[in-house]
């Protein structure tokens, strides 16, 4: 197979396809994308920049599909995330699933790669997943179910996503298996995931950091001046430190910091019992957290100034009363950073949704998480060019996949469909570099 011919559906800004290629050459094949299908104009957009072709739209347009080798398509994840309602099929664009597979039929190319999230895994019971693999091997694909996190991929993001693929009436040999990968940011090893002898080095946030990011990414000098406070002057406490009014753990709260006004050491300890306390199922069922009255809270906040202090924390803002019980006013303050990265590990899983609030730590600098820097997290390229608009550019790099964990599904599909002397000579492990 001298050249892999190849279509791009769901093509967002060109990741899948950039992974594809990438494992192509190594093995020194061409490749030829015969068609590439995205609903977005801001990642058509890039797509072109960086690819020199402007995909078409909707796929529900196309009666078929060109003659090609392998179908790549990183279809539509929200009707089955664990961040959403989990509607699968039931969702309009789940549907789109079976919009594929039409296209399939049209032309069963030898192989397949899907990616999706791991929510796939689990929507309906199970059942969801069954259905694709019932009508996958119905049209004589095998059916091979892979999840893969970004980190044993050198890659410093604990990003954990499927990968469905499938070769046309054969039963392929992938060295590839499953592993969750670290179920923590903070307690990362690398895990080798191939039999074969690659070699994985260990990477790390401080290797994607850019050494001259731009000052616009710095956070304000109020909220750097509040953190120095709160930490008693040593910012490098902010290595893996969470500011959000939800949880506790290694977190800074808005009543710490003092953003809505400052708070004294009482009413500070009575926040922090608050958001711990009224998840407890002594106070109801409702997980994410009861609204309390004054007498449920005087059972682990006693104090005889309860009710000043109570009131004195309504009026912050900081707490709200509705119908004489408490609810602390989480979400109704925007912090500039929810996360903080430690840069000696890796980053939580870069999302669309607040991929532009990821902070770090670095070189004396509090600030974001630079555009550039959010794509190196998904193995893109310094050399390809990324949306004007970084709001954007954090979105459709959260909606992206991780380029190595592509190249390497990619690999283990190319081999098990080329012939001959080629196939073999990779299979043994040779490399063409």
């Amino acid at each position: 197979m001298k050249t892999i011919r190849f279509i791009d559906l769901f093509a967002g800004i060109g990741g899948m396809r950039l992974g594809l290629e990438k494992a192509a050459q190594k093995l020194g094949i061409q490749t030829q994308c015969m068609l590439s299908s995205e609903i977005n104009a801001d990642s058509c957009w890039v797509y072109e920049q960086n690819f020199g072709e402007s995909p078409l739209g909707d796929i529900r347009s196309l009666e078929k599909l060109p003659n090609h080798d392998i179908l790549l398509a990183g279809f539509p994840c929200q009707s089955f995330s664990l961040a959403g309602k989990q509607a699968g099929f039931n969702d309009r664009r789940g549907t789109l699933f079976f919009e594929i597979l039409r296209l399939i039929k049209s032309d069963c190319p030898q192989a397949f790669i899907f990616e999706n999230v791991r929510g796939l895994l689990t929507n309906d019971g199970g059942q969801t997943l069954k259905t694709i693999q019932q009508d996958i091997e119905a049209i004589g694909y095998s059916f091979q179910v892979l999840l893969l996190n970004s980190a044993n991929f050198e890659l410093p993001q604990n990003r954990l996503r499927v990968y469905l693929v499938g070769v046309l009436n054969a039963c392929p040999q992938f060295s590839l298996f499953s592993d969750p990968g670290p179920k923590d940011s903070h307690a990362y090893n690398v895990q080798p995931l191939s039999e074969s002898d690659w070699t994985r080095k260990k990477v790390t946030v401080a290797d994607i950091l850019e050494e001259d990011a731009p000052e616009g990414y710095n956070c304000s000098p109020q909220l750097v001046e509040a953190l120095k406070t709160r930490l008693g002057g040593d910012l490098n406490r902010l290595h893996g430190m969470r500011l959000l009014d939800y949880r506790g753990g290694n977190s800074i709260h808005s009543w710490e910091l003092g953003l809505r006004g400052e708070c004294s050491e009482e009413e500070i300890e009575l926040m922090n019992r608050f958001i711990l306390k009224r998840r407890h199922a002594e106070f109801g069922k409702d997980q994410d957290g009861k609204l309390l009255n004054q007498a449920q809270i005087a059972t682990f906040f006693d104090s005889p100034q309860l009710g000043t202090v109570l009131a004195s924390l309504v009026a912050k803002n900081y707490l709200k009363l509705i119908q004489g019980k408490y609810k602390p006013v989480a979400g109704n303050f925007s912090f500039e950073v929810y996360k903080f990265l430690d840069p000696n590990k890796i980053a939580v899983t870069l999302v669309a949704s607040d991929g532009n609030r990821l902070g770090v730590y670095y070189q004396g600098r509090v600030r974001k998480i630079t555009p550039r820097e959010a794509a190196r997290l998904q193995g893109f390229p310094d050399e390809f060019r990324l949306h004007p608009k970084a709001d954007r550019t954090y979105y459709q790099l959260g909606n992206s996949v991780s380029i190595n964990v592509v190249e390497a599904v990619a690999r283990e599909v190319i081999l098990n469909l080329t012939p001959g002397e080629l196939g073999q000579k990779y299979s043994a492990g040779e490399s063409s570099d």
